[in-house]
């Protein structure tokens, strides 16, 4: 599978469910910071659209940052989010970027996450503290 009907399919099974449509991805492709180049989509040898990521590249800065980062359910734990992860730094890095960011969330849930992101050499940079108010 090829082209934006396989990026909204790895979207889609990674993050399921998802109000996300072809629509959607049609207004990301828009964005004056995407680049295709820098979209990484991983096929499975059946044909599913394993897993996937947008690194969106800040020239100015020499950084991108992985968002979102996708597995299909099927294809967790196998490695393939480090191996697309890798491969994204090396275009990152030929495209001039110097450092990456990735955004996680904190929690047990979310612990095999965490632990990717760190054994790829991510570091926690800052914490983002919910904040709620009750309606009076």
């Amino acid at each position: 599978m090829e082209g934006p009907e396989a990026a909204v399919r790895a979207h889609v099974d990674a993050w399921s469910p998802t109000s996300y449509t072809a629509g959607c991805y049609a207004v990301v492709r828009q964005t004056a910071a995407y680049r295709s180049d820098l979209h990484v989509l991983v096929e499975a040898p059946d044909g599913t659209m394993a897993s996937s990521t947008i690194m969106w590249f800040d020239e100015a800065n020499k950084a991108v940052e992985f968002e979102p980062v996708g597995t299909h359910p099927d294809y967790r734990r196998l490695g393939l989010a480090r191996a697309m992860m890798l491969h994204g730094m090396h275009l990152a890095r030929a495209a001039g970027a110097t450092h990456a960011t990735v955004v996680c969330e904190g929690g047990a849930a979310h612990a095999g996450t965490q632990r990717l992101y760190s054994g790829l050499g991510f570091r926690e940079l800052s914490r983002d503290v919910p904040l709620i108010k009750a309606a009076a």
